[in-house]
């Protein structure tokens, strides 16, 4: 080339050179999509070791929790346990009082309306009586009066 005059520039030139820049830019897109990539994968990294640290303890206490349950159902099926024999308990008790008191209990009842019923059959005739002897002793002075 000589001096003075226009360099001209080829058209493969200049689509290679458009071709560079769009490398070239897309390189740098490639970098920049990599860096953040990077920024995400490292903080997903520290969040799974965060995890990690807090549920190991966690465990244990939910470990623990269910072992003190399980203690308290064991002491709860005792207590339902005994209260059961209690109730058990109870209704034989009440059977053998029924038993035991419920019969001599009603033959009293019935002795004592037996009684309560003479008497009052007795009173009734001896009212019954004293109302006869007293209509007859009233007819008997009634027949000496008029006689």
């Amino acid at each position: 080339m000589s001096e003075g005059t226009d360099p001209t520039v080829s058209a493969g030139a200049v689509v290679g050179l458009v071709f560079a820049i769009f490398f070239a830019v897309g390189v740098v897109f490639l970098c920049v999509v990599l860096l953040r990539l990077a920024q995400v994968l490292k903080e997903t990294k520290e969040l799974i070791a965060g995890i990690s640290e807090k549920t190991t303890p966690l465990l244990g206490e939910i470990t623990t929790t269910v072992v003190t349950a399980n203690e308290q159902l064991g002491k709860v099926d005792v207590i339902t346990d005994n209260v059961s024999n209690i109730s058990t308990n109870a209704s034989a008790l009440a059977s053998t009082f029924s038993a035991t008191v419920g019969g001599p209990m009603i033959k009293a009842a019935a002795f004592s309306y037996g009684v309560r019923s003479a008497i009052s059959t007795r009173r009734k005739a001896d009212v019954e009586k004293r109302v006869k002897a007293e209509l007859r002793a009233e007819r008997k002075a009634r027949k000496n009066k008029e006689g």
